[in-house]
Parts: structure tokens; C-alpha cells; sequence
């Protein structure tokens, strides 16, 4: 089994320890007599673990005995808690090194369905940017409150027209703001799937020895599935040779609203339109996504999500509903009797304490305040809390 980058450098600084057990996680890991420290928040994207989650596979009668395993990489766990950090640092960086934006004079200008917004209000506040994000009304309100909280302001549009919508009201807005607005455009921005093909898919190649077979994705902008998959199955356009041209690249949609199926000569299953898969089913085909290295899409539909999203987190895996779609359909691939023995791995974009608010939770919120404080123990003493007198 190869070694990590970091169970080397454990090797070389403290002497030769057995080092097996250790898991790479992120850049600011402090190995032993060796500081690894980041000098700002964005330094910190990447590196994401990958996590085996056959237990949730077992829970579906999957026989996981003859090799089957199901893996989550775990975006989650990224600086601001989702896949979209490395999309709003290798946009940032490349419009920085091509000089398109100067901090304290650039205005950043996006459309977003939360989490992308998030990435670039953290790191527009880290290097000096104002930001302006437009975005669904539909979106919940803890990214609402982020945004906030990293000083953006924040432009809502209607649920109705979806992603598009934002879009339009974006190009608006930097029309309005004579030179200095900047849009980054992560729908069509080419270094959206140039960072997974730098980083994602050389980290899941890399952590799974090379012994992936099958990825399953979701669909945003399409930067995650269409970079991970030209990097490991090869690219002759964008010069990655091959790892492994057999991988299976599965996408996966909201069957709400199934414009990539639509897009791959499939036919749609129901009624379109709204849906509550956050982070999915952006209303258009972005032009970052790679149909052409897809070779199936996978619809859920928002309860099918929810459904799965609540057993991620009855397992102690707190995760949003985009995760939850994701796993589903990999569970589905897992299923199939010539995924028996392979090695599937899917995305789970980000992490759940960001969906409060989200129809999935209704009854947990009505649970939480519906809870009465219950009376202590007598006789109490708060004295021995630090408090003056007995009863506080």
C-alpha cells in the first residue's frame, strides 16, 4: 500500500515510526517536529478525506463481502464546508494572475445557489474584495445569514426563474457599476473544472491507490464531475493521459428538473420545475460541464434525497441534500450485479448545518422548540458553580 504524503514526512522527522494508521486530512496537519501551518483560510482547500460509507450500503442489502465498497469524499469538511471552496479560490486566483481584478477596487459580482456565494465571500474578505451575490429566493436562510455575516451583500431574486434569473440580475448589476463590477462566471469560467483536474481527481486517485471504478457526481455547474472524470479517464484536450479510461462517470440531477438527461438523448420522468435539492439542477446546461464524459445520469427526486440525506445523518454524518441525492444514486449503482467487487467513490458537496431551514428538517425544528427545560435534582447548590447564593 503506498504511502501518504504526510506518512512519509512522519517517516523523515520522526525517525522511522510506525506511521500506518495515519490519514492524510488537510494542509494545516502538524506532523511530528514538522509545522504545516496556513497563513490564510484558502490555504486550507483541498486535501479532503475520503470515508468508506458501506454501512449505509448494508442497510440496502448490498453484499458488501466480495469487495464492494462504496466512498464519500467529504467536501464537506473544506474551510467553508463544501466542494465550492476550491471553484471560488481557483476562480479568484486565475482572475488575480490574469489581472482582471485588483483588491480594494474589484467588485465581485455572482450568481449562486448558496455555496459557491459562500467560497467567494470568504476569500473576497480574505484578500480585500467587495462582493455582491445574487441568488434564489428559494435558498435557505443560514447561506443567507453567511453571506451576511462575511459582509456581502446579498440580491434575491425570483424562485421562478431559478438560476438564470440570478444570472441576469448579476449582469445587471455589474453593468451599473461603470468598470469596477467583475462577474467570475463560474458557469462557463474554465477554471472551474481545471481545479478538480488539478486537485480533486488527483486526490481521489491518489487516496484510493488508483483502484476507483466507478465516480458519481452531482450536477452544479458541472466543474466537479466533468474535471475529476477527464483527469482520471484522460483528456487529449486538456492533457491529461490516461489513469483509467474504463472509469464509469456518473452524474446525477434532480428528476424535477433533468436537462442533462434531456441533454444525453433521455427522456424526462414527470413533472418539472422547482425542486429542494440545493446545489443541484441549476435550470441550464453550463457550459463547464463535460457531457461528453458522462456516461449515464441518474434522476432522484427531492424526497428520494431527503430520504437519504436523513439516513447519512442517522449514521453521524451530517450532510446537505445534494449529499443526499448523490448517495442515492450510488447506492443504485451499487445495487447492480456487475457493480459487484468495484470500487465506487461519490461527492459529498457539503455539510449539513447549512440546511436548517430546510423542509427536511421541518419536524426537527418543531421538535427542538417544542423542549421545556426540566427541573434539577434537589437539593441544588450553585454555590459550587461559582455562583453568590444556592439557586444562582
Amino acid at each position: 500500500m503506498s504511502m501518504t504524503y504526510f506518512q512519509k514526512a512522519l517517516q523523515l522527522t520522526a525517525g522511522r515510526q510506525m506511521t500506518r494508521g495515519l490519514k492524510k486530512t488537510t494542509t494545516a496537519f502538524v506532523a511530528a517536529r514538522s509545522l504545516n501551518i496556513a497563513s490564510r483560510p484558502s490555504d486550507l482547500v483541498g486535501n479532503t478525506p475520503l470515508m468508506c460509507l458501506n454501512t449505509i450500503l448494508e442497510a440496502h442489502g448490498v453484499d458488501v463481502s466480495n469487495g464492494t465498497r462504496l466512498v464519500g469524499k467529504l467536501e464537506s469538511l473544506g474551510p467553508c464546508s463544501s466542494v465550492k471552496d476550491r471553484l471560488g479560490r481557483s476562480m479568484i486566483d486565475d482572475a488575480e494572475k490574469k489581472g482582471l481584478i485588483t483588491p480594494g477596487k474589484t467588485v465581485l459580482v455572482e450568481p449562486t445557489s448558496g455555496n459557491t456565494g459562500i467560497a467567494l465571500a470568504f476569500i473576497a474578505r480574505e484578500r480585500g474584495y467587495k462582493c455582491i451575490l445574487t441568488m434564489p429566493e428559494t435558498m435557505s436562510i443560514e447561506r443567507r445569514m453567511m453571506l451576511l455575516a462575511l459582509g456581502c451583500d446579498v440580491v434575491l431574486t425570483p424562485k421562478e426563474t431559478a438560476v438564470p434569473g440570478a444570472l441576469a440580475k448579476a449582469k445587471e448589476i455589474v453593468e451599473g457599476l461603470d468598470g469596477n463590477g467583475f462577474m467570475l462566471q463560474q458557469f462557463e469560467n474554465e477554471a472551474n473544472p481545471l481545479v478538480h483536474r488539478e486537485t480533486t481527481g488527483p486526490e481521489i486517485w491518489r487516496d484510493t491507490d488508483g483502484k476507483i471504478d466507478i465516480f458519481v457526481s452531482g450536477v452544479g455547474t458541472g466543474g466537479t464531475v466533468s474535471g475529476v472524470s477527464q483527469y482520471i479517464k484522460g483528456s487529449e484536450k486538456y492533457g491529461c493521459p490516461p489513469l483509467n479510461p474504463n472509469m464509469k462517470t456518473v452524474a446525477v440531477e434532480p428528476m424535477e428538473q433533468m436537462l442533462i438527461t434531456e441533454a444525453k438523448g433521455g427522456e424526462k420522468i414527470g413533472p418539472q420545475g422547482p425542486h429542494k435539492i440545493q446545489g443541484m439542477g441549476a435550470g441550464l446546461i453550463p457550459k463547464t460541464l463535460d457531457l461528453d464524459i458522462i456516461d449515464e445520469v441518474i434522476a432522484v427526486s427531492s424526497e428520494e434525497a431527503m430520504q437519504t440525506t436523513h439516513e447519512l445523518w442517522m449514521s453521524g454524518l451530517p450532510v446537505g441534500v445534494s449529499a443526499g441525492a448523490i448517495v442515492n444514486a450510488a447506492i443504485q449503482v451499487c445495487q447492480r450485479p456487475e457493480s459487484a467487487g468495484k470500487m465506487v467513490v461519490s461527492i459529498i458537496p457539503s455539510f449539513g448545518e447549512r440546511y436548517f431551514t430546510h423542509p427536511m428538517f421541518a419536524d426537527i425544528k418543531s421538535q427542538a422548540e417544542s423542549l421545556e427545560k426540566q427541573p434539577l435534582p434537589e437539593p441544588f447548590d450553585n454555590t459550587a458553580y461559582g455562583f453568590e447564593t444556592a439557586r444562582g
